[in-house]
């Protein structure tokens, strides 16, 4: 029925069979409506934790992006390098003669009319020195001796700390296969590296960062506040875990075959911090701390999901408290002790108002549950300036494992899957302190040089 038919042309009788068709289109459309509200939305990296590379990626718009400051990104308008402040030779260009009639003029009244750096590598070649150890019959006790050999020449690998840094740097903070390292070190640098003698080389590394890692262990079981995180991997064929627990000092990874909450009992040991950071995961749940604060990127997810799926009461006004409540501890060294007290007063009445609100959708009476179980562990971080909204510092210490997962295809053997989660500590620890991975590796593999590891 596209037109409503003239009433008063319709019988009693018609108008009732009027009416009773229309009830029952009606609540046809009202059980399609129904339907359509439960229809599960299509999970994607802004509504939940699924990953942005596997999430539907539409066309970009063709206009040019432009910057927060509002430059054209890519853009290198009034830019340049900048001049070394020590360079290793200066050349000083005058003229001698005028170009356009040959006579010789004066250096001292020529002015300077540009600056500019020609930068080259030197060529790096492998520095060898053979060592040739002498020894002997003593005349006195007739006992064989031999001479002591210099630090650092003992007998052994003839590979020295500087190529197992740079391998394991490359292997470890790049996904450099064995076959493009051993290409790597002859194209490059000359020298002939088999991909055996770099398997070799890594398992004695392997060996030298158990003392620096034990210390990043040690720090950490005397943390005050853990933040923690997991990730798949896969070892021997197998899926295993890679966990994270880290805080502004220190970074541990390890790799376990589990995702339960032993893990967390055996790299804790007994010790209980403060403060645990992390999202919702059973075994995170299950933490030793004294408190918890939820990670609130997570739930800033899940709300957009709800919102996605309908819910325009509880997710949207959750989601517009969390926002303001991150805004306020990323700004609060900015304000008074007093204007951040009444700024969190807000934010905690705000949260009893709206958990006292009736969704109606699916979705919304999820969270809602949820957050009423948890709500202890919602705002936790306004108390205290130094706990961190959201755990994305975990996340961000997992994203190079993600990738180098992607890349390698995993772990062939434990001892390799262990020298890997050795050097992710030892890399997102020197980060904390300001020292490069590369930096961090060249101090773990010399001896004397993890001070930068202690407190």
């Amino acid at each position: 029925m596209k037109e409503l038919p003239p009433l008063d042309d319709l019988s009693h009788a018609e108008k009732d069979a009027l009416i009773r068709g229309l009830w029952q289109e009606l609540q046809t459309l009202r059980s399609e409506v129904e339907k359509l509200k439960q229809k599960r939305v299509k999970k994607t990296s802004r509504n939940s934790s699924l990953p942005p590379s596997k999430g539907f990626k539409p066309n970009q718009s063709s206009v040019q992006a432009t910057s927060v400051n509002g430059k054209e990104t890519g853009s290198h308008r009034n830019g340049g390098r900048e001049l070394s402040q020590q360079p290793d030779q200066v050349v000083v260009v005058q003229a001698k003669r005028c170009p356009h009639c040959g006579v010789e003029v004066d250096p001292s009244t020529q002015r300077l009319s540009g600056i500019y750096e020609r930068i080259e590598l030197p060529q790096v070649t492998p520095h060898i020195t053979r060592v040739e150890h002498y020894g002997g019959m003593c005349p006195c006790c007739q006992k064989a001796y031999e001479a002591p050999v210099p630090v650092g020449l003992e007998p052994g690998s003839p590979f020295g700390s500087s190529i197992a840094t740079l391998v394991t740097y490359l292997r470890y903070s790049h996904a450099i296969s064995y076959e493009r390292l051993s290409q790597l070190m002859s194209e490059l640098y000359g020298l002939s590296l088999s991909e055996g003698a770099i398997a070799n080389l890594l398992r004695r590394v392997q060996v030298q960062l158990e003392t620096p890692v034990a210390k990043i262990v040690e720090r950490l079981r005397r943390a005050r506040l853990v933040g923690s995180d997991e990730t798949g991997a896969r070892v021997n064929g197998k899926n295993q875990w890679e966990w994270v627990f880290q805080n502004d000092q220190v970074c541990l990874h390890v790799i376990r075959p589990t995702r339960g909450k032993t893990v967390i009992d055996s790299v804790m040991a007994g010790h209980q911090p403060q403060i645990w950071v992390s999202d919702l995961f059973s075994a995170q749940a299950a933490h030793p701390a004294l408190e918890w604060q939820v990670c609130l990127a997570h739930q800033l997810r899940d709300c957009q999901y709800a919102i996605d799926a309908g819910d325009g009461l509880f997710a949207p006004r959750m989601k517009r408290l969390f926002l303001k409540a991150i805004a306020l501890q990323r700004r609060r060294h900015k304000l008074a002790a007093s204007t951040v007290e009444q700024y969190c007063a807000r934010l905690r009445g705000s949260l009893r108002e709206i958990l006292h609100l009736q969704p109606k959708s699916v979705e919304g009476q999820r969270l809602l549950k949820r957050y009423q179980k948890i709500r202890a562990h919602l705002l936790l971080f306004l108390s205290d300036a130094t706990i961190p909204p959201t755990n994305n510092s975990s996340e961000q210490a997992l994203r190079w494992s993600v990738i180098f997962r992607k890349v390698t295809n995993g772990f062939r053997s434990d001892w390799g899957a262990q020298l890997f989660a050795q050097v992710r500590s030892l890399v997102n620890t020197a980060k904390r302190q300001g020292i490069s991975a590369f930096d961090a590796i060249s101090r773990a593999l010399t001896s004397h040089q993890t001070d930068w590891l202690l407190d």
